[in-house]
């Protein structure tokens, strides 16, 4: 079990003593004195300030870490929930990361070509301390993608867990959550790298992902399907 207070400190990776970092975190919490809202708020700021873009994923510690997800603008959803945990504990929010092994029914066509498999191992969500529990929370897919997709946007009530919905909004299935890969306190970078060179040979190196507009293949393929 994770020590909140020890999910209050920055790490190389979740820089949430970077003054960039901090500065969103005061811009995104509102100036909301109460935890639960504060969380809130700052939820909805990372989710939809920073687009999901898998495309564009470079496996280095640098690509990674929270402040360069925030530099960049978006990331995937590693990288979008690590920088939620370090906006959360510049924020006074103990945050932690969690890990799942997702069958995702909504990749587009060329990412799955590019994959092999439509599983997507380490699927990143935070872990949020409010109330006395931690709470889970998914910042990965902003509204416009959402929308796009066909697919509800997750809400976050600082109670209940946040985690993708099963089906899309046609009854779709949408996500399928096939093995739980626990909490962790920091990003393990390495184990993830290790796990993503091995599965996906083709598709992540130190040059990047394949590149491309994910939005606008998802846009598409939506737009086609129905």
């Amino acid at each position: 079990m994770s020590d909140p207070a020890a999910c209050l400190q920055p790490s190389d990776l979740i820089d949430s003593d970077n003054p960039a970092v901090v500065a969103y975190a005061e811009k995104a919490g509102k100036g909301e004195a109460d935890v639960k809202q504060r969380a809130i708020n700052i939820y909805y700021a990372v989710r939809d300030d920073f687009r999901y873009d898998p495309y564009t994923v470079t496996m280095s510690e640098d690509h990674f870490r929270a402040s360069a997800c925030l530099e960049r603008g978006y990331g995937f959803c590693i990288t979008k929930a690590g920088l939620l945990a370090a906006v959360a504990r510049a924020a006074g929010i103990p945050a932690r990361l969690g890990f799942a092994d997702v069958r995702n029914h909504l990749s587009t066509e060329r990412m799955r070509e590019k994959m092999g498999t439509d599983l997507f191992v380490y699927h990143g969500f935070t872990e949020l301390f409010i109330d006395g529990k931690w709470v889970k929370a998914t910042p990965a897919f902003n509204i416009e993608l959402c929308e796009k997709f066909g697919v509800l946007p997750l809400d976050f009530d600082g109670e209940t867990d946040s985690i993708f919905h099963p089906f899309t909004t046609d009854g779709s299935q949408h996500m399928e959550y096939v093995n739980d890969r626990g909490s962790r306190d920091d990003m393990p970078f390495r184990e993830i790298s290790d796990s993503f060179r091995e599965i996906y040979p083709y598709m992540f190196d130190d040059q990047g992902g394949p590149g491309g507009d994910f939005a606008a293949e998802a846009a598409a393929e939506n737009t086609s399907a129905h």
